[in-house]
């Protein structure tokens, strides 16, 4: 007994043994492979912050692309245009054919059972009339929806080029300062030299500010010109444009005569007033179809009849007498609605011609004042502002005369640039008038 006693104790102690080895080399591995804490990043962080940013390049936009992106990406074009699914719809419901019926009876009576079958039959081409009537009202939301490509149109036209005019009172304001600050220098140089009281650098001064100022409401007016045509295009407030284009772009020259003959044939007024009287046509086809009623065809078979047999067919014809209700009013509303929509089209086609006549006259009238600007009021006013600018300068005359002369040339810098967007606005105007593309 005390000899396995012994032995125990010696067993024990050797398993003591392994297991604080065994321990010691697990704490050995630990602190070796222990990861040291990650440095601060602090720094790389700040450098990122630190770095500069890069601009947005530049994305060029003439005419052409910016009425191509319009028509892609209008989101009021995309809404307007989910109608043609809606129409195609119709069309489906219209070819449809009417299910047939089935019923099943058992009575105490013979025969006990029955089973049924009808069917309706249009005998008088309601379902072709039907067709006509979708397809026309089909046809009038695709010219409702060119209806409103061509007010895009305009819209982005006006847009764009009131970009361009944006831009170009832009530059007008810093040309303008960069002259109120050369007539400031003139100022300073006479004043030290002692031909000039103090009076005209602080009016030369004072002139340089309202030139500054006016040039940072130019860009205010810069970004609000961005925001209205990125709505249009469909694009991003953080899209940056380059223009290709300007205000004094030419237009394609065209006679009244040809305006008013291509209106007659595009105006979007008068294809859809005549569209509408085609659809109100094919409704009055449809109800006077209607007027026939449909044959109902009836099949079937009985069952248990003990005395007679145990099943026989059977067959039934069934149709409406149209002794009182034949779509009397229906028609004649119908009737009623086309001689009204033939006389509406007679007077829009009247109001279309005067409306591309008054356009045309508008469009001419602003040529005509452009021409002007360009050719004698903008030379005139250049010319008498350079003349009091070298007058002032051999002391001839004073700051309020070289003043008076550069409010004069910007105002008829802007009212040029002002005619020009005009004149393309007339442009605009003309051709949603005539109602297809000019140029």
């Amino acid at each position: 007994m005390r000899v396995a006693v012994v032995e125990i104790e010696r067993h024990c102690g050797s398993i003591f043994a392994i297991l604080l080895m065994l321990s010691s080399a697990a704490v050995a591995h630990a602190a070796q492979t222990q990861v040291a804490p990650a440095e601060p990043v602090t720094s790389v962080q700040t450098t990122a912050a630190q770095a500069p940013a890069i601009p947005p390049v530049q994305q060029r936009l003439n005419l052409a692309s910016a009425l191509d992106l319009a028509q892609k990406q209008n989101l009021d074009l995309a809404a307007v245009r989910m109608e043609r699914d809606i129409t195609a719809a119709g069309i489906r419901s219209a070819r449809e054919l009417s299910n047939p019926s089935v019923s099943f009876s058992a009575t105490r009576d013979e025969p006990h059972e029955s089973l049924f079958f009808d069917e309706p039959i249009e005998i008088a081409g309601q379902r072709g009339r039907r067709i006509d009537v979708a397809q026309q009202e089909a046809r009038l939301t695709d010219l409702q929806i060119s209806t409103l490509e061509r007010q895009i149109r305009r819209q982005v036209r006006e847009a764009f080029y009131g970009a361009a005019l944006a831009l170009a009172k832009t530059a007008q304001r810093v040309e303008a300062r960069d002259l109120a600050t050369r007539l400031r220098d003139i100022a300073q140089a006479r004043f030290q030299a002692g031909d000039v009281p103090q009076l005209e650098v602080f009016q030369a001064e004072l002139e340089v500010s309202r030139a500054d100022a006016a040039y940072q409401v130019a860009g205010e007016e810069e970004k609000i010109a961005w925001s209205q045509l990125d709505v249009l295009l469909g694009e991003a407030p953080e899209t940056v444009w380059e223009i290709q284009g300007s205000l004094e772009d030419e237009t394609s020259p065209m006679t009244l005569d040809q305006l008013l003959a291509r209106a007659g044939q595009s105006s979007p007024e008068l294809q859809n007033l005549a569209q509408e009287l085609e659809v109100e046509d094919k409704k009055e086809a449809l109800l006077s179809a209607d007027r026939v009623p449909d044959l109902v065809l009836e099949g079937g078979v009985d069952f248990n009849s003990p005395h007679d047999f145990k099943v026989g067919a059977r067959g039934q014809v069934t149709m409406d007498v149209p002794l009182f209700s034949r779509n009397q009013g229906e028609i004649a509303e119908a009737l009623a609605t086309a001689r009204e929509m033939e006389t509406e089209l007679l007077a829009t086609r009247r109001s279309v011609n005067a409306r591309v006549e008054q356009a045309y006259f508008e469009f001419e009238a602003r040529r005509t004042e452009i021409d002007l600007d360009r050719t004698t009021l903008l030379p005139a006013g250049r010319h008498l502002e350079s003349l009091a600018e070298d007058s002032y300068k051999a002391g001839k005359s004073d700051i309020l005369s070289v003043l008076d002369a550069q409010r004069d040339v910007q105002q008829l810098e802007g009212d040029y640039l002002d005619n020009l967007f005009a004149f393309q606005s007339a442009f605009a105007e003309l051709e949603e008038a005539v109602g297809e593309p000019l140029n």
